[in-house]
């Protein structure tokens, strides 16, 4: 379509999206992050961190503390053995590289600053609850494939197991089975979600590849049932139970129904949450590009 001009407002009941499409194979892309025309009925948080995230105890530090002035106010830095120096801007992409120490099971994890004070940022004190079709959405790349757990989601808890939350939903890659949970194949991206204890983990086409950005969506409606979406491409999710394994799940083709989870439980407040873990005795890192989530001004 050659360039239009209105003369007019352009008016829209589902918002605007902006796409590309790929030549070889027609296959549409949502590239829209964030909602460029916001919804009066909806709230927003977009984290692009313009300060890099570091240690509570860093954060919580008197404003005359050098170190604690240059610090994220929304985000913070946690995990086994974290430290703030650890959470760096990145040189070869945009947004913070969070890199872990170099024992075993150490950890990098982001998520906004939730000590008892921080209630009084927006991240923190606003409710991600189930009920109030949230959606959030993540860019991200891993600079080296090694031996790591990779998520990002919202949880209850910031692990990375699939089993410890009752319920979630959250994207996850490893390396191996090792401190984790065993998957049938350790070499692509999958979709962990879990509603009142049950589990379901949906094995996506993608094959996990470096320095590569995957813009991971997650979106809830009114009847709480999620659809995700990869680099803008939607994808079906399982609906068969499972803690291990996992079942393969296809991109929604056009003209065809989506498959979402079920409905998830009512109420149930959830974290945004995007990590990684060490797998064997060396740092690893996760490049993070942004953050956002919305909800529904009220429930």
């Amino acid at each position: 379509m050659a360039n239009t001009t209105f003369s007019g407002p352009v008016r829209s009941e589902n918002g605007f999206k902006t796409i590309s499409k790929t030549a070889s194979t027609g296959v549409v892309h949502d590239r829209t992050y964030g909602t460029p025309a916001k919804d009066a009925r909806r709230y927003y948080l977009e984290e692009n961190f313009l300060q890099r995230p570091g240690l509570n105890a860093n954060i919580d530090q008197v404003s005359t503390v050098e170190v604690q002035r240059a610090l994220n106010r929304n985000w913070e830095a946690l995990g086994t053995n974290m430290t703030t120096a650890l959470c760096t801007f990145a040189t070869t992409g945009a947004g913070v590289l969070a890199t872990t120490a170099t024992a075993d099971e150490d950890q990098a994890i982001l998520t906004p600053h939730l000590d008892s004070s921080s209630t009084a940022t927006a991240w923190a004190g606003t409710l991600w609850g189930t009920e109030n079709s949230v959606h959030f959405e993540t860019s991200l790349q891993i600079p080296a494939l090694d031996n790591q757990k990779v998520w990002a989601g919202l949880k209850l808890t910031n692990d990375q197991l699939v089993a410890t939350d009752a319920n979630q939903m959250f994207f996850k890659y490893q390396t191996d089975a090792t401190n984790s949970e065993a998957f049938t194949t350790f070499a692509k991206w999958h979709f962990v979600h879990s509603i009142a204890g049950t589990d379901y983990i949906s094995v996506l086409p993608i094959t996990v590849a470096i320095n590569t950005p995957y813009h991971f969506k997650i979106e809830v409606d009114s009847d709480r049932k999620a659809t995700i979406f990869v680099n803008g491409i939607q994808y079906n999710v399982t609906t068969t139970a499972g803690s291990t394994g996992g079942t393969a799940v296809t991109a929604v083709q056009p003209g065809k129904a989506v498959t979402k989870t079920a409905a998830l439980t009512d109420d149930i407040d959830l974290i945004p949450y995007v990590g990684i873990e060490a797998g064997d005795g060396a740092a690893e890192a996760v490049n993070v590009h942004y953050v956002a989530c919305s909800r529904n001004v009220y429930e």
